[in-house]
């Protein structure tokens, strides 16, 4: 018989993790564990507020399915049973890792995915004064791919900066939704200049249609607007990527399917994180080899991550080993 377990574990930033929406010094995230026959399978998920998500609803939604769980709910019922979101994610990959351990195979094997490799990841500048930015990037600038939040006013000067002090790194630039259309139209042949890679979510979710309608100098990368299958047809005409979350899929199994869908709509796949341990980026990193860009620093942006945990030398990171998860 299954039995479920469910925790709350508080992790610090190393220092101060900065975005558009406000700045954060320690992070909270719910895990579970699924034990049966002497197995256990583990999951970790972020309760994010931009999506109305705190540790007490999650933990609530979990809880909602405690009796499905332990009386072998399987992962496609979980589909049906629940929405996307950090709660299903918990819970879709614990049942991903028991299958593994039960089976003795990788969740790859399982998932008819190719194994995971080493592979780049991006390392993430927080927002600050464009003399900040850069004295994060001078630390950085051996990183060959850079994420750099932004803001809106004064991003122009913020960039200058980071490239600047890096300019050899590839650039991301996020403003998780905080520029106008005007701001947009005025920086993104800018950002091209400076040689910026992508551009992620410039505009609010609710004004992202204009993107349809204006050149894209740079290409774009949908983040808060896109978390599941649903409208992907829509968002393929104002972007040209997506950054697929765990935490906004709610779980690898859906995960999977947005980016078989994505790519047969031609958008190109970032696969992201929410700051996090290495519990929750492992599952990620299933995705991460076929992705163009990967930003799974969660564990790097901690004063300290869980153990064992991934490992990462520079800026590749390895694949999970099977005492973490998979």
């Amino acid at each position: 018989m299954r039995r479920l377990a469910v925790g709350v574990e508080t992790w610090p930033i190393a220092g101060r993790f900065v975005i558009a929406r406000g700045a954060v010094t320690e992070i909270t995230v719910v895990t579970i564990g699924i034990a049966e026959a002497g197995r256990i399978g583990r999951g970790e998920c972020r309760p994010y507020a931009r999506y109305g998500e705190a540790p007490e609803t999650v933990i609530a939604e979990i809880e909602a399915q405690r009796a499905a769980i332990e009386a072998g709910l399987d992962r496609r019922e979980l589909q049906s049973r629940m929405e996307p979101g950090a709660a299903r994610n918990a819970i879709d990959c614990a049942l991903w890792d028991l299958a593994a351990k039960q089976s003795g195979k990788r969740v790859w094997e399982l998932a008819g995915l190719p194994a995971p490799r080493p592979v780049e990841t991006a390392f993430t500048i927080s927002v600050g004064t464009p003399s900040e930015m850069a004295a994060a990037t001078r630390k950085a600038s051996d990183r060959t791919l850079l994420k750099v939040k932004l803001a809106g006013h004064g991003d122009l000067e913020r960039i200058e900066a980071v490239r600047e002090a890096a300019p050899a790194s590839r650039l991301i630039v996020d403003a998780n939704e905080a520029w106008t259309a005007a701001t947009y139209r005025d920086l993104a042949p800018r950002m091209s200049a400076l040689g910026v890679a992508l551009i992620e979510q410039p505009l609010p979710v609710d004004d992202d249609t204009a993107l349809g309608m204006l050149p894209h100098p740079v290409p774009l990368c949908a983040d808060e607007s896109v978390h599941d299958r649903k409208g992907l047809e829509a968002l393929a005409r104002r972007y040209d990527a997506i950054n697929i979350k765990l935490d906004k899929t709610g779980g690898l199994t859906e995960a999977i399917a947005l980016a078989r869908a994505a790519r047969g709509l031609g958008l190109t796949i970032m696969v992201g994180c929410m700051v996090a341990t290495s519990l929750a980026m492992a599952p990620a990193l299933l995705l991460a080899s076929e992705a163009a860009f990967v930003d799974l620093d969660g564990p790097l942006l901690l004063a300290r991550d869980r153990e064992p945990g991934l490992t990462y030398e520079g800026s590749l990171v390895m694949p999970p080993p099977p005492e973490l998860w998979g």
